[in-house]
Formats: C-alpha cells, structure tokens, sequence
C-alpha cells in the first residue's frame, strides 16, 4: 500500500500544500494530524505506525513532518526499516528503495545503533553498580497465554487491530509487545506449551 503522513503544527496551519505534493503518489491511506512534533506521542503517527506493513511505502513530504528531534527521527526510521516499510521523502529526495536512498537510511542507521551500544554501555554500567549494592533484581518474566497470542496475532497480521489494541487483549504493555514481536523466546515458548 501507498501510505502518507501529512503533519502541521497548529490548527491555523495548512496541511493542503503537502496533501497535493504527495497526490502524485496514488496514496491509499492518509494519516493527517495538526499536531507539534515535540515528540512521538502523536495519534496519528502512532495509528501510522501501527498500520504499515512489509513491502508497504509511507511518503512524507518531508522528514520534519515525521519528527522534530534527530533522535525521534531515527527512531521511526529505524522501526520502518525492520518492519521493511520504504519510506519516500519528497523534500530530501530520498526513497529508501533505491540504491542512494538505502545507503543514506544506512548512515542513519548506523548513527542510531551508535546511540544505542553507548546507551546500552552506560545501562550495564548502572547496573552492576547496583547489583554490587544490592538494588537490582532484574525484570520477571512474562508469560503470554499460547490461545491468546495465536489469536491476537492473526487479527494483527490481518489488520483487523493494531499493536495497542492486540496489547489490550494480551494484558501487557505496548514496549512488552514490541519486544515479544522481535524476539524468537516467545516462539519458543509458545511452541513448548503446544
């Protein structure tokens, strides 16, 4: 599917001008909002998110509707890029599809995995200081009902629901789904209770 995501910041403003640069593209769904993009917490852009698939495209007009912040830009690109969503900016020329578009979502990427080994550096840090202390535990596990993801799942593989409503159904949260989505130990998990 042909996705685009056409943001304004007040309600004052126009979003008409990025609706006609992006009709070019034959969209099949819109996500517009008049919203600051002082952070990712935007209804839209969360419904977007959740909507795209594999092999699908979302056309911006350009990258500072999808974000404000570098950091929250390359969060949403680096989520696109492991659900295999192209992503096309008209403003910046890029398309992730084409050689020159893969290599510049490259760069971003690996700028981003750059953040995120030194976040994750600086967090075993902390941690084992607070085990030598005595104050970390760690996370418990969570276990998911084998009858209740199967069927959760195959609603949101047909887009029947999104991610919050299938983490509603579970009783976890939205990070805790994201993160049984990515992992093989669920898998795993459920194919031991079978």
């Amino acid at each position: 599917m042909n996705i685009a995501y056409v943001r304004v910041s007040t309600a004052e403003q126009n979003e008409q001008r990025q609706v006609d640069a992006l009709q070019i593209h034959h969209i099949d769904r819109w996500f517009i909002e008049k919203v600051s993009a002082k952070d990712t917490n935007r209804p839209e852009l969360q419904a977007m998110l959740d909507f795209v698939r594999e092999g699908d495209t979302l056309f911006v007009h350009d990258f500072s509707r999808l974000a404000r912040s570098t950091s929250d830009l390359l969060k949403i690109v680096e989520l696109l890029t492991r659900k295999k969503v192209h992503l096309v900016s008209n403003k910046e020329n890029i398309d992730s599809s084409t050689p020159t578009g893969k290599l510049m979502l490259t760069m971003i990427g690996a700028i981003n995995e750059f953040e995120r080994q030194n976040l994750l550096e600086r967090q075993r840090e902390g941690i084992a200081v607070a085990k030598g202390r005595g104050r970390y535990s760690g996370r418990c596990p969570v276990n998911v009902d084998a009858q209740k993801w199967k069927d959760a799942y195959k609603k949101y593989s047909c887009r029947q629901i999104n991610k919050q409503q299938m983490a509603q159904q579970l009783g976890i949260s939205r990070p805790t789904l994201n993160r049984l989505l990515a992992s093989d130990s669920l898998h795993e998990q459920l194919d031991d209770q079978n």
